[in-house]
Formats: structure tokens, sequence, C-alpha cells
């Protein structure tokens, strides 16, 4: 599994390790490091004055942290072994194409990785950059990848995780056989530039979503087969040639639009927000002048869960709204609690699930929303939800 060139780049933000924060810890990590901010789209944002100001900032921050790491990788990677050795694309650029993506269903990426399970995972990793540059923002993460189609049989991730002196577990695993996460719990899955690298990607995405709360997914798309067919309104795929995409035999199903909602749908996931980014008029399945990739935030439905949108909430009036919904994610119903500031508990909710208004939240106060079984004797998921300072 190796991921392909992403085709453009966003802007994004992070917040906990705030984005100064990260920047100082990883301008800190290397012996030299290179502030220079990378030169990308002016940023789409919504807020306006202060806000717009501050949110401007925020991503210029981010911006210069993405581009010094991918710099300062680069200085460490060519110190240990030739260029022609590592993984040509720039897998990194990724973050502002996924910051952008969260914008739009007002997530958080740090935020949205620190869940309960404690670690994320990488899988189709190349050589780890991003599972590194996660790790340097304060993550546990994994790095999944198949040794024997990797780039440089992941010997790369290796070689940066000794000169990093990284925790990065990497485990190799092969995504086509009936793989076996031995009993993992994630977060978050960073599924970018693989789904079409996959024999059978409805297993893949199947299995991931019994063991994760959210996956950031990416993968090619088409609009038309190369003769023109139009297919983007159909849930279709098209089973590529061994060698008709970039030469590559270990490319096999291009989606439609509509086939890759689709296949979300039917393997457990529903989708929580998406874009996609290049040829979008006129994409094919091979032509790499008309490479079209969708880009999508999934959360499963299998996985137990409570979630609060936006959070934290941003507080414009003495009392801010924000959407609570949960999921058992089993056929039985569950019960949904709110404690303010650690009291006693109040009921919110009860369903197998569903989405409701909280629209009485206030500055100063944390809101704990707790997901039990029916019988409010066991403890599904939780989340603190407080009011953003202004």
């Amino acid at each position: 599994m190796t991921r392909k060139q992403p085709l453009a780049i966003g802007d994004g933000n992070a917040s906990e390790t705030t984005p100064s924060e990260a920047f100082r810890q990883v301008s800190d990590w290397f012996p030299c490091g290179v502030c220079n901010p990378a030169q990308r789209d002016p940023a789409i944002v919504r807020e306006t004055g202060h806000d717009r100001k501050t949110c401007e900032h925020t991503k210029s921050l981010v911006r210069k942290l993405v581009t010094t790491t991918e710099r300062n990788f680069w200085e460490i990677k060519l110190a240990h072994r030739p260029e022609s050795f590592w993984y040509p694309y720039h897998t990194l650029r990724n973050v502002g194409v996924l910051e952008q993506l969260l914008a739009n269903a007002e997530l958080d990426l740090m935020q949205l990785c620190r869940g309960p399970h404690g670690k994320i995972v990488d899988i189709g990793g190349a050589d780890g950059d991003l599972a590194f540059f996660l790790e340097k923002m304060g993550l546990t993460v994994d790095l999944i990848d198949n040794e024997p189609t990797n780039y440089n049989r992941l010997q790369g991730a290796r070689i940066l995780k000794q000169a990093l002196n990284s925790n990065v577990t990497i485990r190799t695993v092969d995504l086509d056989s009936q793989f076996n996460l031995s009993g993992e719990k994630y977060d978050a899955i960073f599924l970018l530039g693989t789904l079409y690298h996959l024999k059978n990607p409805f297993f893949v995405l199947e299995k991931l979503a019994a063991v994760a709360r959210y996956c950031f997914l990416s993968t090619r798309i088409a609009t038309q087969t190369d003769n023109g067919h139009q297919i983007s309104q159909a849930p279709l795929a098209y089973l590529l040639g061994p060698k008709e995409c970039n030469n590559d035999n270990t490319n096999f199903w291009i989606f439609s639009d509509e086939g890759l909602k689709r296949l979300i749908n039917r393997t457990g996931w529903s989708l929580v927000s998406y874009l996609s980014i290049g040829a979008t008029a006129n994409s094919t399945p091979a032509d790499p002048e008309r490479d079209e990739r969708a880009f999508c935030l999934l959360k499963s439905e299998i996985v137990p869960m409570v979630t609060a949108s936006p959070n934290p909430v941003p507080a414009h009036n003495d009392t801010s709204r924000t959407m609570i919904s949960w999921n058992t994610g089993t056929a039985n119903p569950g019960k949904v609690y709110v404690s303010i500031d650690g009291q006693e508990e109040l009921l919110f909710a009860t369903s197998r699930r569903g989405s409701a208004c909280a629209d009485w939240i206030r500055k100063g106060r944390m809101y704990e929303f707790r997901l039990y079984d029916s019988d409010h004797t066991r403890l599904l998921d939780k989340i603190a939800v407080t009011a953003a300072p202004q």
C-alpha cells in the first residue's frame, strides 16, 4: 500500500496543542528549523473581524508547521539514503485538505483524535511522515502498511523512527488478506490514497468500522470513462487493467462519486463531511491529467458514540447551542445523560440513535454528555463540551 500524490494543499488549524505551541515543539525537535510559509491558496473562512484575523493567523502557523516538518523530514531522509530510496510524494500536504474537511463539519482535528481510546492509526502510511507529524502534535500513533508492497519495504519508516527517537508503532498488515487488528481500538483512522490499491475495499472498510470511531478517507474517483461515458450519478466502480493507471498493477477499483458514497453507507460508516479536488468536471479512472480525489470524514455506525458539533461551542451570547448526536451501535436503545460541572446526572435523551440540540451551554462551565445502555448500568461513551472563549 502506498499513497499517490495529493492534488491540492488546503489550509487548517489545530487546538488543545495550539498551533503556536505545536510549531515551537516541532521547531525545537529539529536541529535547524526552517520557518518559511507554504505557498497555498488563500484560506476560506466564515468568520469576520477579529475571528477572521485569528483564524488566518492560526492557519498561517499550521502552514509553517507542515512546511517546516516536511522540509526537515527530507533533510533527515537524505542524510541516511539517496532521494530515490524514499517515497516521492508529499503526504503531509494532505493535512490542509483534512482541516478544510473538518472545518466544513465544525470539528477540530486534534480534539477528534484525542478520544477515549487514546490512539490513532495511519494505514498505508508510506514512509510514515503523517504518523510522525501527528505524534509530534501529542498523539499516540500506529503506522500500518504492507511490507512487501510498501515503496521501500518499510525500511524508510524504520529509519525515520530511529532518527526521530519516535514511539510510533510500525506494523506490517496485508489488508488484502482476512486481516485481524488484534483487538485494537482507535479514535481515528487515516486511510489516505489507499482504497484504490485494495482488492476488497468493502471488506476493509467494514472491518475498520468495528475498530475506530472516525476515518479520514481519500481515494481517486471518476465522473466518466475514458470514452466519455458518464458514471458520476450511478453507484459504480471501474476495475483498472494491470498497467492502465500509472503503470501500477496495485491499482484496482476507481469508484464513481455515488459508488463511493454507497460503499461507505453499506460498510458501517456515515458520511460526516465530503469534498473533492482536482479534475472534478471530467475526471476519468486512469488519465493523469484528469485525476479527481475525494476526501471524506466518516463516523462509525458500529462503535457506540456520543458527539457534539460544534465543540468547543462559539460563545456569542449568554447561552450557546451545540448539536448532540449519539448511536449505541446496536439495535438496543440507550440513554444520554448530562452532568454539569460534575454534578448529578440529568436525563437528556432516550433512543438507540438520534440528535438533539443543547441550547443552554454557558461560558465557564463544563458539560459531560454520557451515553449508557437502556438500564443505565454500562457507560458506552462520553464527551465533554465547553464554550469557547471569545
